[in-house]
């Protein structure tokens, strides 16, 4: 019995936002990039006039504007406004069914098998949908129809904007074995490098390659994307209140300034380790392993990690094993810094025999009253001494820079 699975990805989510909310600008070239005073002055999203002349998410700004033979309108991105708008969107899909998993702001996958009998029926589905966004919204929509999760997706990017693509066990040849090996969900830069060399360029040559040799190859992830290739993914849409378990907390930051010493270092590392404890505290999580990720001044970048001595979720435990990744010769200067942290739990049986259990319970009650009075006041109620030294680095809040908390990976163990 087959399913009838739709995946909706909105065109051009953050610039579309913007030109809704200023009709000035939607017949101009628009992009939607970070706060440039906080040095985070890169492309963020851009409409399709702006991609015509070739800016291309990632770009700098200046990149951005040498691209673009007309003025080139520049907006600050406001992600109140985008999550605002994605939860309006996404209750709009939970109207029509109670299996809606988001991935990501602007897409959801949403399974309609209880709605609809045939694949004839799943198309006027997602049509009916995707009128819908555009009148009821002002915003369009491309929305992929398949039987599985993957080439439903695959399908939400044949066709945009504001269109609906149908993949079935019949035509997936014809319409996804062509593509490029890149298209394919989780196909990613490194991934895409090591099938190129071997002479694997589309998806169909990824399907019709043995699964031994793409797992020797790439692993667990040789046979899983050997799978996807060939439409065998049998992987279920998430209920849209269905709690996912979560794998790893993170935060990162572009610098104010770049950074020239260890102390700077350390500072900014304290900031971004308070939000991840916080979170992990509000999720009754201790993590086991401490990642650090760097990006210099040339935006290369590297990540290290490590497993502590015993789980924790404090913010001094995080921030000291995080400093104790950091390795530089200081040949370059640092502009980006994030910790992450994963190997999550529950609260652990045991702390540490070197670790008095009194002694950790004081400093989580610290911790907690601390994010009680941030949480009442304000971030900047209370600040560590290290961070003042530095005028820039004081006015940094890690409650307004990127952070993220990623669930279970689609890959299963």
């Amino acid at each position: 019995m087959s399913r009838f699975i739709l995946h909706s990805d909105l065109n051009n989510f953050y610039a579309s936002v913007e030109c809704l909310y200023n009709p000035k600008i939607r017949n101009k070239a628009v992009a939607v990039v970070g706060d440039q005073e906080k040095r985070h002055g890169i492309v963020l999203a851009k409409n399709y006039i702006a991609k015509k002349y070739g800016v291309k998410t990632g770009d700098t700004i200046w990149e951005a504007k040498q691209k673009c033979k007309e003025e080139l309108v520049l907006v600050t991105a406001n992600f109140d406004r985008y999550y605002y708008i994605s939860k309006l969107v996404k209750k709009v899909y939970r109207e029509y069914t109670n299996y809606v998993e988001s991935f990501g702001i602007d897409e959801a996958w949403l399974d309609i098998t209880e709605n609809v009998k045939s694949f004839s029926e799943a198309f006027e589905f997602a049509e009916k949908i995707r009128k819908r966004i555009i009148s009821q919204f002002g915003l369009t929509v491309s929305i992929g129809v398949s039987y599985n999760k993957i080439f439903a997706k695959l399908g939400s990017d044949l066709k945009k904007p504001n269109a609906t693509t149908l993949i079935t066990p019949q035509n997936y040849k014809d319409l996804v074995w062509k593509l490029p090996v890149s298209d394919l969900l989780y196909v990613g830069k490194a991934t895409n490098e090591k099938l190129t060399k071997a002479g694997i360029t589309t998806i169909g040559q990824l399907a019709q390659t043995p699964c031994r040799i793409l797992k020797s190859m790439l692993g667990k992830n040789g046979e899983t994307l050997h799978t996807f290739a060939n439409g065998d993914d049998t992987t279920p849409v998430k209920k849209f209140d269905e709690k996912e378990e979560i794998k790893s907390v993170g935060n990162s930051t572009t610098c104010p300034k770049d950074l020239k010493t260890n102390g700077e270092v350390r500072a900014v590392i304290c900031i971004l380790s308070e939000s991840v404890a916080r979170r992990l505290r509000e999720k009754n999580l201790w993590c086991s392993t401490v990642c650090l990720w760097v990006k210099t001044d040339d935006l290369k970048s590297f990540e290290v990690m490590h497993k502590i001595d015993y789980p924790t979720n404090l913010a001094s435990t995080i921030s000291s094993e995080a400093y104790k990744l950091f390795k530089f010769d200081w040949n370059k200067t640092i502009r980006a810094i994030g910790v992450r942290v994963c190997g999550l739990c529950e609260k652990p049986a045991q702390y540490n025999f070197f670790n008095n259990e009194q002694t950790m319970q004081k400093k989580e009650k610290f911790e907690t009253v601390v994010d009680g009075l941030r949480g009442r006041f304000g971030y900047n109620i209370l600040k560590r001494g290290s961070v003042c030294a530095s005028k820039e680095l004081a006015e940094l809040n890690p409650e307004h820079v990127v952070h993220s908390i990623h669930p279970t990976s689609y890959f299963k163990p």
